[in-house]
């Protein structure tokens, strides 16, 4: 078959094979190389990206779009949509890379050819010279040796790719996966990494930017890397770079995919300066970890904890950098002004403050203050902390009574609404006596478990007649708002509070008295959006810190504002207006913004052991808390410490320090806005209401009010509301609600519990003809509900309590 050498042929002829056997010999081994290239590319597939290939990182945005933190995974890559990549990247990359790219089978046989020789001759090794080629090697990072085996199987890997991929898929893979320098990989890593935006706002200069360092970042990155190579100084890198982009910006016009006119006119786009990744301390850290928890617990796909850490999430929050610095500057400059541990260690030790701001509008968490540092104090003091809110709930209160009325006394326990007398904080009136005898909303007794009565203390002892609720809350009377409470319900006032927008699981169970004046534990986030359904006029809001959600560029999570109605205009304005007088004349003076109208409450707790202000303008809510507790968690005997001291300061009120970081912060971040003006009050439909022993006034022409801050054993008879009240009516010796009036007679009084400044007490009896038996001191009470109590800065009195009636 094989006729060789030549039989019939002689001489050197014999040794000259035919044209057949030279025929054949050509044939068979096309066919050989054609089964063998078959049986090749029947063996390889389609490559599974090794993981370091498409590990991601999970990263967090400010509001304004730019980068906060990027964590969660090892590699600095976000995967990225193919509608996301800018046609001028794609055009800019073709030029400078592979011009047939579109239209090739995915590999360039000569390049490859040349590659082939040198590695087998030991010359200088090439890479594969199409993206085809370049993404395969990309995605094939566990094996990036130079020999012929591998190059030979990448050959056969990217034709299958080329034929089972769309050009468009091959695409987006290749500028997903590449190296761009600085640690980014991927096409919206290096948009971010060297200009601060998006890969899909990029412009056309910028994108032959970033195409210029897929040749090598380390000799095209203007920044310089000298530590890698002394060659590399910025400004060779910065020649190199640009001639680069000029050259590529040239053969995008070559290629028809760059207008000469628009060439004519670009500049070099200077890249960002490095910086260093944002480590999560500071304000970071908690930031982060409250916008991850909110996304797992607010995502419908049920992505969890476990599936963040592998990374890929672009998430963008509410946060306002500004804000977030403001806050976090204005706590450290009261902090270093007045705060001392080494100078008073016994009460400037373990002082916290924590914060956050609220929009009304949105619901929005722009800002959060959760301590020194995340790296350093581990507890997100803007989250709940078991720090009691003390004063700063008294609002709820007024809104319930607003909103659900007082019970008639004459009628039981379970009471419709037409049975119930909404009240006008103008018009009615409470008695503001210290050591005021709290009964139930029927005119009994409150008692404890132990039987004992309970006598309300205010502030510092302060003694107020006949007061209305306006001017209670002006001046942060206890007595008024506890009696208020109990007029009202417990259940009914908790009700007012969660649907304000407080957590039911952050509100003290039971029906003590002192539940009126702050002795649950809501976080700062919780009590700025709380007071944000006041700010909105009455539509509640959940805060969110979370507005987007992408993952391989395709949004999976977007918020949707949600708004309820919790109270009319006509509550909302009423108490809002309440509130401006607060800070106008009250006790939120302190915190009085010098330019625009702001509304608030001060709050502070039993024992000194916590102090806020709560307050807000039409724009931004902010509560900002202290207490002293100490950070480490994994002491279990831990307890909130006494404020007595603290600072240099006798005693630590909402009206200090956090008034002091209020009003500072606030006026930072209202700088430039507008100034907006609060809604008028509306016209409550209620009628006048005497209550907690008040007494029907005398008539009189004309009166003024007259609440005294001052203590005094013999309050004056005849206060009078800021606003139209009903005519006052005659007075009787004792009228027959006026529960805690006594007949002109000898014998003893009833003895009582009235609780200081700590909230406890002791009973006792007096002799006849005095009264208020009893000592006004006594022992510390733990803060659970039902033991003592939590006013502002103000003692709750006794040991329990029950509310009295309403109509004098």
């Amino acid at each position: 078959m094989i006729d060789y050498p030549r039989h019939d042929k002689y001489g050197w002829r014999r040794w000259v094979p035919s044209w057949k056997l030279v025929s054949g010999l050509a044939l068979g081994f096309a066919v050989l190389l054609m089964g063998g290239a078959t049986l090749a590319y029947t063996m390889v597939a389609l490559p599974i990206p090794a993981k370091a290939a498409t590990a991601q990182n999970n990263v967090y945005y400010w509001s304004d779009g730019t980068q906060m933190a990027a964590t969660g995974g090892e590699v600095n890559r976000q995967i990225i949509a193919y509608t996301e990549i800018p046609q001028a990247m794609q055009d800019a990359v073709v030029s400078a890379e592979n011009k047939t790219f579109w239209t090739d089978s995915g590999i360039d046989p000569m390049g490859i050819g040349r590659a082939l020789f040198n590695m087998a001759t030991g010359g200088e090794t090439q890479g594969g010279s199409t993206i085809t080629q370049q993404y395969v090697k990309n995605n094939r990072l566990n094996n990036q040796s130079q020999t012929l085996d591998r190059k030979f199987k990448e050959m056969f890997i990217s034709i299958r790719v080329n034929n089972e991929l769309s050009k468009k898929e091959i695409m987006r893979g290749y500028l997903n996966t590449s190296y761009f320098g600085r640690g980014a990989y991927g096409l919206q890593a290096a948009a971010r990494t060297y200009y601060g935006k998006n890969a899909a706002d990029l412009s056309v200069e910028e994108c032959a930017f970033l195409a210029s360092l897929l040749k090598g970042s380390t000799y095209y990155d203007p920044a310089g890397a000298p530590e890698i190579d002394p060659k590399a100084t910025p400004q060779a890198n910065l020649d190199r770079a640009t001639k680069r982009w000029n050259w590529i910006l040239d053969e995008m016009v070559k290629d028809g995919s760059l207008p000469a006119a628009d060439r004519a006119g670009m500049k070099f786009p200077d890249p960002d300066p490095p910086q260093k990744q944002a480590k999560l301390g500071g304000q970071i850290g908690y930031l982060v970890d409250l916008a991850k928890a909110y996304f797992i617990n607010n995502n419908d796909q049920g992505i969890t904890a476990e599936d963040l850490t592998k990374g890929g999430y672009e998430i963008s929050t509410t946060f306002d950098k500004k804000k977030v610095d403001a806050l976090a500057k204005t706590v450290k400059d009261v902090y270093d002004k007045h705060i001392d541990p080494e100078k008073r260690p016994d009460t400037d030790t373990h002082v916290e403050f924590g914060g956050a701001s609220v929009n009304p509008s949105t619901g929005a968490i722009e800002a959060i203050y959760g301590g020194a540092d995340a790296t350093k104090h581990f507890t997100n003091n803007a989250d709940q902390t078991g720090a009691q809110v003390g004063s700063t709930f008294k609002p709820f209160v007024l809104a319930a009574g607003m909103t659900h009325g007082v019970r008639d006394p004459r009628k039981g326990e379970q009471q419709g609404p037409e049975d119930r007398t909404v009240i006008d904080p103008d018009t009615a009136i409470y008695s503001g006596k210290n050591k005021l005898k709290i009964r139930r909303y029927d005119g009994s007794i409150w008692r404890d478990e132990n039987n004992k009565e309970w006598l309300q203390v205010n502030d510092d002892d302060a003694d107020y007649d006949n007061i209305d609720l306006r001017e209670a809350m002006i001046h942060s009377a206890n007595s008024p708002f506890v009696q208020l409470g109990m007029d009202i319900g417990i259940p009914q006032v908790r009700e007012t509070a969660i649907r304000a927008g407080l957590l039911k699981g952050s509100l003290a169970q039971g029906d003590v008295p002192s539940f009126s004046i702050g002795i649950s534990d809501p976080s700062a986030i919780r009590m700025a959006a709380a007071y944000g359904t006041f700010a909105s006029n009455g539509e509640q809001r959940d805060p969110y810190s979370v507005t987007e959600v992408k993952k391989n560029g395709i949004a999976i999570y977007k918020h949707e504002d949600k708004p309820t109605r919790a109270f009319t205009t006509a509550v909302s304005s009423n108490i809002t207006d309440v509130l401006v007088d607060v800070v106008e004349k009250g006790t939120g003076k302190k915190a009085r913004l010098p330019d625009r109208p702001s509304a608030g409450k001060t709050g502070t707790t039993d024992g000194n052991k916590s102090a806020w202000f709560v307050g807000y303008t039409p724009q931004l809510v902010t509560a900002i808390d202290m207490y002293r507790l100490d950070d480490d968690a994994s002491n279990k005997d831990r307890k909130f410490e006494e404020m007595f001291g603290t600072g240099g300061r006798e005693k630590v009120h909402g009206s200090s320090f956090p008034s002091e970081i209020w009003k500072a912060y606030m006026t930072e971040v209202h700088k430039g806005l507008e100034v907006k003006q609060f809604p008028a009050p509306e016209p409550l439909d209620a009628e006048p209401v005497y209550g907690g022993g008040a007494k029907s006034p005398e008539p009189s022409p004309s009166s003024s009010p007259s609440p005294s801050p001052s203590p005094s054993t013999s309050p004056s008879p005849s206060p009078s509301p800021s606003r139209s009240k009903e005519p006052e009516k005659p007075g009787k010796s004792c009228d027959p609600f006026d529960w805690d009036c006594e007949p002109p007679t000898g014998g003893t009084t009833d003895g009582g519990m009235t609780g200081g400044a700590d909230g406890g007490g002791t009973t006792g009896s007096t002799d006849g003809g005095t009264t208020d038996g009893g000592t006004t001191e006594g022992g510390e009470t733990s803060p659970s509900p039902g033991t003592g109590g939590n006013g502002n800065g103000n003692g709750s009195g006794g040991s329990g309590g029950t509310p009295g009636g309403w109509f004098g």
